[in-house]
């Protein structure tokens, strides 16, 4: 699944090419996403401009004035531009055209969302419920000590709650605790505040450095130019079961967690609790 640095490179790509840029068409050839694209979406869209593209947890948000195109790119989709003239693919089920480009959603699994929003899309019932985001300055290790205060959840699993910190999939989680040095395994109330001031820089670096390479792509992700990302060549656990570890040696451990694999080094992340969780 596209994760925050995927979303963050799309948006990142697709900015300086739309912002400013008049919506002179919308095709939509497939409706049957994860929800369905509203049928009136050409008539609400057309003729306005989009005067910025953001990014909240793994949603783009294209600001169009009077409302907002909300847009998930699901468990395989990507958000690419492409010349008017190029024929679509069979996967490539909607197009906003900007004169003679267009932005095009290509969804194989069609788990994505296009979707749109009169007002503040912060509203938004999917997105009014999402917690801080782990670049922004609300994320501090006094927030995650905080936030992890009385919770028997496993911390990799904490750290993949939307409702506390948004974007940190299963991907950038694993490689975040392996530079943290955490057992993706203990709870999470048992981190000290040491521990979260190492979570939180980790996370923070983790997802940089992913931003950086243009995010992962592991099946079909593609940032705006077609090209796929790299952080994958990167990782230091995620994906290498049974491969040793890049800093020990030790064989990388696979588990399971709440039905996704969790991938980490028994010897660098130690699950060692130490005297006090102050």
């Amino acid at each position: 699944m596209p994760e925050l640095p995927e979303v963050e490179t799309t948006r990142r790509g697709l900015e300086p090419h739309v912002r400013g840029q008049v919506i002179t068409g919308v095709t939509v050839r497939h409706r049957g996403l994860r929800w369905p694209v509203p049928r009136r979406l050409a008539e609400r869209m057309i003729g306005r401009r989009i005067e910025r593209i953001e990014r909240r947890g793994k949603y783009l948000l294209l600001d169009c004035g009077e409302g907002t195109l909300i847009v998930h790119l699901g468990m395989s989709g990507s958000l690419r531009l492409a010349r008017a003239a190029e024929p679509p693919g069979p996967w490539d089920h909607v197009d906003v055209a900007l004169g003679d480009q267009v932005m095009r959603l290509r969804d194989p699994r069609r788990f994505g969302a296009v979707l749109w929003h009169p007002g503040d899309p912060h509203s938004h019932k999917l997105l009014a419920g999402l917690g801080v985001e782990p670049l922004g300055p609300a994320f501090t290790p006094a927030f995650l000590y905080a936030a992890s205060r009385g919770r028997r959840v496993a911390v990799k699993l904490f750290l993949m709650n939307a409702a506390v910190v948004v974007g940190v999939g299963n991907i950038y989680a694993s490689e975040s605790l392996f530079r943290a040095g955490l057992d993706p395994r203990r709870p999470a109330g048992s981190l000290s505040r040491a521990q979260c001031a190492k979570l939180a820089a980790a996370v923070r670096e983790t997802l940089e450095l992913a931003i950086a390479a243009g995010g992962s792509s592991l099946r079909d992700y593609v940032a705006t130019d077609g090209e796929p990302g790299h952080f994958q060549q990167q990782y230091f656990v995620y994906g290498r079961g049974g491969e040793p570890c890049r800093q020990c040696g030790t064989p990388v451990r696979r588990i399971v967690q709440g039905a996704r694999s969790t991938f980490f080094c028994q010897r660098c992340q130690a699950r060692s609790i130490g005297r006090s969780a102050r």
